[in-house]
């Protein structure tokens, strides 16, 4: 179970902040439904290739200061 919640708003945020260090991700491989985070997370998973742990913090860490530029 995903350790965090995300709203629409707050999943634009993370997105953009994913999108700019990931540069091959396209926006449409990111989509999210709120309450799908575990699925989320799974897809990030694949696309990025790495952990479950890493992913969590990558988007935790967005989320502590969605309105920053840093990831």
């Amino acid at each position: 179970m995903a350790s965090f919640t995300l709203t629409t708003d707050t999943w634009q945020k993370v997105k953009i902040k994913f999108l700019r260090k990931y540069r091959d991700l396209a926006s449409v491989n990111l989509s999210f439904t709120p309450g799908q985070e575990d699925q989320l997370v799974e897809q990030l998973m694949g696309l990025v290739k790495r952990d479950r742990e890493y992913v969590e913090f990558t988007i935790k860490k967005a989320l502590a200061d969605p309105d920053g530029n840093r990831l």
